[in-house]
């Protein structure tokens, strides 16, 4: 504790991100980072990007990624935020959309980011459970609240919810914001931004970090009714009115548009890991159903910290979380066929009987 620090920083419990070591050798399966690299349309305009022009600030108001996010999901300019990465985006949401007279909403299970900024905001929230199945529970949300938020497919344990049940959060909160974090929902989820023309309670959260394979340009966007949007605009405004780099703007404009990439790139994501689930159940694990880019699994005859111990041994990392209701549970992403091979050797030498 530091004497200048003030009661909100004294409070705080920090996100603590995953590991990023540098290790010669090392299968990095803990940060659900993609295992190919971003569209070569997206390194050619970064690199064009990195002119003289860097001594001018970029658009504050980033229109031409923003038009083009807008071409890209059938909507128009003035529902699409962008921010850097979609960390900063929620956090604005949460900052500006979110009413502290009652609790947000979300699961005991999720993104860990979310009781972070309901503390550096001093915002009430309320955890609810996961069903027996590791599924969201939509009729227990129900009552007063100062908004809700899902992650969708869900943040560590990769299952969807199904568009109706999201339907039905929106109808019985007409009042307050339904935020749909869908960070990993090109990995086999649907996507709920068709509703954000019925429901102006709605706002869908997306990120390139994941299924673009841009973690390191750090660009998320929202898309949602004009309200929501200017919402967020007035929070960023009276942040950082330039998040977004000019290289960075550049980037994701070229992403965004390269739609062949992300569909080729995703689709071997998914048939890798459609065939690693099979090989860790032989293995002896539970494997939720993932949409997303990992997998969560639990073996019943051995601890999940020594196995992810005994992983790193070898050189690979996966992530051994703290959450209390899954923390004999390993959050694994999906990486090429050649490292999910090196995973499944590995967990056979591990899990192998000892004479």
């Amino acid at each position: 504790m530091s004497r200048f620090w003030n009661r909100r920083v004294r409070d705080l419990h920090p996100y603590i991100p995953g590991e990023q070591p540098k290790v010669a050798d090392l299968l990095k399966l803990n940060t659900n980072e993609s295992p190919y690299g971003p569209s070569p349309k997206v390194v050619d305009a970064i690199r064009d990007a990195a002119s003289d022009d860097l001594r001018l600030y970029p658009d504050p108001t980033a229109a031409v990624l923003r038009d083009t996010i807008a071409a890209r999901f059938g909507t128009t300019a003035d529902r699409v935020f962008v921010g850097n990465g979609s960390d900063e985006v929620l956090a604005h949401a949460f900052r500006a959309l979110f009413h502290d007279d009652a609790p947000v909403l979300f699961s005991d299970v999720t993104y860990g980011f979310y009781p972070v900024y309901c503390g550096l905001f001093e915002q009430p929230f309320h955890h609810i459970p996961l069903n027996d199945g590791f599924a969201i529970d939509i009729d227990a949300y129900t009552g007063d609240c100062g908004g809700i938020i899902v992650a969708n497919p869900n943040a560590n344990t990769g299952i969807a919810l199904p568009l109706e049940h999201i339907e039905t959060l929106l109808k019985r909160h007409p009042d307050r914001t339904v935020i749909i974090d869908e960070a990993y929902v090109d990995f086999g989820a649907q996507s709920a931004i068709e509703l954000t023309h019925r429901y102006d309670n709605l706002l869908v959260v997306q990120t390139l970090s994941k299924s673009y394979a841009l973690a390191g340009l750090r660009v998320g966007f929202a898309i949602g009714s004009p309200e929501l949007i200017e919402g967020l605009i007035r929070v960023k405004d009276s942040f950082n009115s330039y998040p977004l780099s000019r290289p960075a703007q550049a980037g994701s404009i070229a992403a965004i548009q390269d739609t062949d990439w992300l569909a080729d790139i995703t689709a071997r994501v998914i048939a890798s890991r459609d065939r690693l689930v099979p090989e860790l159940q032989n293995l002896g694990f539970q494997v939720l159903p993932s949409c997303a880019n990992f997998v969560l699994v639990h073996h019943p005859a051995h601890k999940a910290g020594a196995i992810a111990t005994a992983l790193r041994e070898r050189a690979i990392l996966v992530r051994h979380l703290s959450t209390p209701r899954i923390q004999d549970w390993l959050r694994i992403s999906i990486g090429t066929d050649e490292a999910c091979i090196r995973l499944t050797d590995a967990l056979r030498d591990i899990l192998s009987p000892r004479s």
